[in-house]
């Protein structure tokens, strides 16, 4: 985390305010503890905080290790109002980040049932301002990221072909991309993928089709063997009842935007123990 994200987190919670005339900087303990199960992500971010703010800090869990309710995630000492400046904020980074590795691990655990090497990823669909936050707690929940921004890889969505039409934007995104970055493009239907692919792009999104549309879509390029060098994702209302069903279909990845824009936080308090 840069210094200037630290700064800036913890002046929009306590602005420029002096702690002390209500809390002393009297040395004092306090622990974080977590209040139900999960996975655990955060906690580097977490330390970065205590770090800038000179509260020492002791944990035995990582990033990635799967919590209990009732776990003491850390014992933190140090001026009783700088412990009390960081509360807030570093019980949100916990909170929002373990909800999103949590989800995660939960569904790539589901999807992993019908398909063992299908890659769970997440959206664009996140919070401004801490996406990277997000996204890094989709990797230790075991999902993909996916990209990161418009930079990382070429998505023609359905918008870009109605503006430009499939072959016109297939066209101006390899006369404009670098070799090092792929050509995606979101289709609806088997005809569509079709055409895609006969135009060479490295990866197709069938985008809002049932698992049985998926499926038949798979088992079509397959038999015409089209299938070798092509990445297939599935996007498009997968959550847990179905990602299963869609993972079985033989698609390489599964977006979910739920990840990062359903996630429910995991619980955690800071007690004041000394």
């Amino acid at each position: 985390m840069l210094l200037r994200e630290i700064e800036h987190f913890l002046e929009e919670d306590t602005g420029q305010g002096d702690y002390e005339p209500i809390v002393p900087h009297t040395d004092s303990k306090a622990e974080i503890t977590a209040k139900e199960e999960g996975v655990l992500a955060g906690l580097e971010e977490v330390k970065e905080i205590l770090d800038y703010l000179s509260v020492q800090y002791s944990s035995g869990f990582e990033d990635g290790a799967r919590i209990r309710s009732g776990d003491t995630i850390l014992t933190v000492r140090g001026a009783g109002a700088e412990i009390l400046r960081a509360e807030r904020l570093v019980l949100n980074f916990m909170g929002r980040m373990s909800g999103i590795a949590t989800l995660t691990d939960t569904l790539v655990n589901e999807a992993r049932k019908g398909n063992r090497r299908i890659k769970v990823a997440g959206t664009r669909k996140t919070t401004p301002g801490f996406r990277k936050y997000e996204k890094k707690a989709i990797r230790i929940g075991g999902g993909d990221p996916h990209r990161f921004g418009l930079y990382d890889a070429v998505i023609i969505k359905d918008n870009h072909i109605k503006l430009m039409g499939l072959e016109n934007a297939i066209t101006k995104a390899k006369e404009s991309t670098s070799f090092t970055k792929k050509i995606e493009v979101e289709v609806e239907s088997i005809a569509e993928a079709l055409r895609a692919v006969e135009l060479k792009v490295d990866i197709i999104m069938l985008d809002n089709m049932t698992a049985a549309e998926v499926k038949d879509c798979v088992r079509l390029l397959s038999d015409k063997g089209l299938r070798d060098g092509l990445i297939l994702e599935a996007s498009g209302g997968i959550d847990m009842k179905n990602i299963k069903e869609f993972a079985s279909t033989d698609v390489d990845v599964v977006s979910v935007g739920m990840l990062t824009h359903s996630a429910k936080w995991l619980g955690f308090s800071m007690n004041v123990v000394e």
